[in-house]
């Protein structure tokens, strides 16, 4: 039991880190330039490319591909000057 104690606390930290790290994001996002952003989208898009060829060929969780898809379509309607509301509402679930 204790284990399991363990890992559900492991999860929880690691919840309170991803809120507070997407909170980040989103500010800076928003504060960006207009001409940073769109090197920025360019330079992400290239790189989410290089994440999903890494994830196609590894062991893991539809659950984690599912919310990597999720979050760099947030990411990107964010550096693309799409609306708070429309972006907001692809945020961390609670969970």
């Amino acid at each position: 039991m204790k284990n399991l104690q363990d890992a559900t606390e492991k999860i929880c930290d690691l919840k309170g880190s991803l809120v507070a790290m997407d909170a980040l994001l989103t500010a800076l996002l928003r504060e960006l330039p207009s001409p940073l952003r769109d090197g920025l989208q360019h330079s992400f898009a290239g790189h989410a490319e290089v994440a999903r060829t890494v994830m196609l060929h590894a062991s893991i969780s539809e659950h984690t591909i599912v919310a990597f898809e999720r979050d760099v379509q947030r990411f990107t309607s964010l550096l693309s000057g799409a609306p708070a509301a429309a972006a907001a509402s692809a945020a961390v679930p609670p969970g």
